[in-house]
């Protein structure tokens, strides 16, 4: 997929304020740091179109961004640094939560991780609440130019093998970095051939 176009749309506070489109949405969340804004731009190849900060936590709102006049890439405010539940999901953002139980036309949930540490305690219980969703998702190993191919490929088994056999649904799983652009052509073309599923 090449890009040719990536407008922003709109911000929104919540579902209620989200307008309707009629076209795919794909869905970009991450805990706080995780490196979303710059992976947002190396797909779009826009170096701005994601506010890239040191502060955890920037993206408050969530942000609409239309691709190729085909298709709607959505950044979702991060799950921050509190947990997860089912009894409370509000913890990690009730506007995110609506959107992803909700919105109609979602395709897919990206959840990216940071391929550099072990399974956090907040990833896996994100992860278990959005399986039970029902919603489509896919995860993407962030920031793996940051550490050796082995290192990247060890990370992600024992990601595997600790936290997704636990799941009743097994999700694609894509590795990115945005220095050296390695994931992004895998990414858009899951994208692209999803879209030419619906």
């Amino acid at each position: 997929m090449k890009i040719k176009s990536a407008v922003f749309t709109i911000s929104c506070p919540n579902l209620q304020s989200c307008k309707w489109s009629p076209l795919p949405e794909f869905a970009f969340i991450g805990r706080s740091n995780v490196g979303k804004s710059s992976l947002i731009n190396l797909l779009s190849e826009r170096n701005d179109l994601a506010k890239v900060s040191n502060v955890p936590g920037k993206t408050k709102l969530m942000n609409f961004f239309t691709i190729n006049n085909a298709w709607t890439l959505v950044d979702l405010p991060g799950y921050g640094y509190a947990h997860v539940s089912k009894e409370n999901r509000a913890d990690f953002n009730e506007a995110a939560a609506d959107f992803i139980e909700n919105r109609e036309n979602l395709a897919c949930v990206f959840v990216l991780i940071d391929s550099r540490l072990p399974p956090q305690e907040i990833d896996i219980e994100f992860l278990g609440w959005i399986a039970e969703t029902d919603t489509p998702f896919a995860l993407i190993f962030t920031k793996t130019d940051k550490q050796s191919i082995a290192q990247t490929k060890t990370a992600i088994e024992r990601f595997s093998n600790n936290v997704l056999a636990e799941l009743d649904v097994q999700p694609e799983i894509f590795s990115s970095s945005s220095k050296t652009k390695f994931g992004r052509t895998q990414i858009l073309n899951f994208i692209e051939q999803t879209i030419k599923q619906k």
